[in-house]
């Protein structure tokens, strides 16, 4: 595979859902002409994950975080725009491919409670990939996965079903079976959240070790921007479906640019009780995903909103840096923008 294309691309990726519960609610719209309502969960997402790179994914609940990891990993088919794997398009996929894809791009799960068959055993968990795509393997290699994710010694996990396992010894288990077929993509749902803060460290620390060890790119997701800073090297901030700010991690925690990416960090605890700080200037909930805004999304909430703010903000590559981008009308000359849509 070429170095010279991402591993993983996003393209405008659409990811919308039909509000309509039934045939009745689709028979009422055409009586009464009524256009169909949609939530707009994943709406217009670029990215390009490279080789042997960790981007997070950073945003509130209901933001479409989840959406886009199962759209990415083809549980979801996407509404519009493209996802290419190596450079090719996966729309285009034919089955085989499709299930070659799968064993180069694994999805790690958040729960690690329910995410495990509990009739199978370790053994067979982390050997059920390799048997699914007809890979050939042996005991030593199902031991050696084990080691490398911390289930030492690797013989007294084998036999041992879920209801024997800590929560952090599951997720370790389902690390195990998402690396066993040396993928080159893992989609990591909020690996830690289920778990209790000492062992979120641990899992953390196992994941930064081992997408260098095995040379995996990663999309690691997550409502904690703290988790997800020591992890990353490239942070994606998305609010009501799309990304409303993009950066390398130091450069997004240390000159946030987007008024929403400066509130999450404002928002970051810090172990200090005289620690002093101004207070995010963000009130509210999010907005209604069916009945979307005009313009900015985050308008209503913003502290910094303009009357401009009733349109929709471009992407903007800042000047000093075109590796990151941020979608917001404080970063653009507007009459510029005025006498290019004139000519």
């Amino acid at each position: 595979m070429s170095s010279d294309v991402p591993v993983l691309e996003l393209r405008g990726l659409e990811k919308y859902f039909n509000t309509s519960s039934g045939l009745l609610d689709t028979v009422k719209n055409r009586i009464t002409r009524k256009s169909p309502t949609f939530v707009q969960a994943v709406d217009g997402v670029n990215m390009q994950l490279w080789e042997n790179q960790v981007q997070g994914v950073i945003g509130e609940s209901g933001c479409g975080k989840t959406t886009l990891l199962r759209t990415l990993i083809g549980l979801y088919k996407p509404t519009n725009g493209q996802l290419l794997f190596h450079g090719d398009p996966v729309s285009e996929f034919t089955k085989e491919e499709w299930k070659e894809f799968r064993r180069h791009v694994q999805i790690v799960f958040q729960d690690p409670f329910n995410s495990l068959d509990p009739k199978f055993s370790v053994r067979r968990t982390v050997a059920e990939p390799l048997e699914i795509h007809g890979i050939a393997y042996d005991i030593g290699q199902i031991k050696e996965m084990l080691e490398s994710v911390g289930l030492t010694p690797a013989e007294k996990y084998l036999g041992r079903f879920p209801n024997q396992l800590s929560g952090g010894e599951k997720q370790r288990v389902a690390i195990a079976r998402g690396l066993i077929t040396k993928p080159d993509v893992i989609l990591a749902d909020e690996p830690a959240s289920m778990l209790d803060v000492s062992t979120q460290a641990e899992i953390l620390n196992l994941l930064n070790k081992l997408t260098d060890e095995f040379g995996v790119s990663m999309v690691y997701i997550s409502h904690d921007l703290s988790t997800v800073s020591y992890i990353c090297d490239k942070i994606n901030v998305m609010y009501l479906g799309r990304v409303v700010e993009e950066a390398p991690t130091k450069q997004l925690l240390t000159e946030p640019k987007h008024p929403y990416t400066q509130a999450l960090i404002q928002s970051i605890p810090i172990p200090d009780p005289h620690y002093e700080r101004e207070r995010a200037a963000v009130g509210g909930e999010p907005g209604d995903p069916i009945n979307m805004p005009a313009g900015c999304r985050f308008k209503n909430r913003c502290p910094e909103r303009m009357d401009v703010c009733d349109q929709t903000p471009m992407d903007v590559a800042l000047s000093d840096d075109t590796n990151r981008t941020v979608a917001c009308h404080l970063y653009y000359d507007h009459s510029t923008e005025k006498t290019e849509q004139a000519q």
